[in-house]
């Protein structure tokens, strides 16, 4: 995934102390898009926009690969429900449809960006406590065979 900008609002509000209470209006909104764009499409199609721009629809399938057409519909469409990505319907036969982010969709993927940096920064961490959890497990299952 490329590098996005720093959305500035965001820097500045990271700079503050965290409230001391919390709006019950925006946990709730914040559990609901944690839960929506956490998911392995959203943000699959959310990278694929952002490294090729506008995408017709066969096109996004391909560059997402492995998603059938029905799950890519049901993504899309709940990602423009939300506003990260703006849906063209060209009046042509066959119909051309295609998907570009919003800025909101961008500010999205800037923030997918730390994630990614993230992972790639701990890839060796998280591979080896990974390792180390795959041993340990084959050990407590040859000891609970024997018994």
């Amino acid at each position: 995934m490329r590098k996005a900008l720093p959305d500035p609002r965001i820097e500045a509000r990271r700079q503050q102390p965290a409230p001391e209470t919390v709006d019950p209006a925006i946990e709730a909104l914040v559990h609901d898009i944690i839960g929506k764009v956490a998911d392995k499409w959203t943000m699959l199609i959310l990278e694929a926009l952002q490294e090729h721009g506008t995408l017709r629809f066969t096109q996004l399938g391909k560059v997402v690969g492995g998603i059938s057409q029905k799950m890519l519909t049901q993504t899309v469409r709940q990602m423009e429900k939300d506003g990260l990505v703006r849906r063209t319907v060209h009046p042509v036969i066959p119909p051309h449809v295609d998907y570009t982010l919003t800025p909101l969709g961008e500010s999205l993927g800037a923030a997918f960006c730390g994630v990614w940096i993230w992972a790639e920064t701990h890839h060796a961490e998280i591979r080896q406590a990974r390792a180390s959890f795959a041993e340990r497990e084959a050990a407590t299952s040859r000891i609970t065979a024997k018994d």
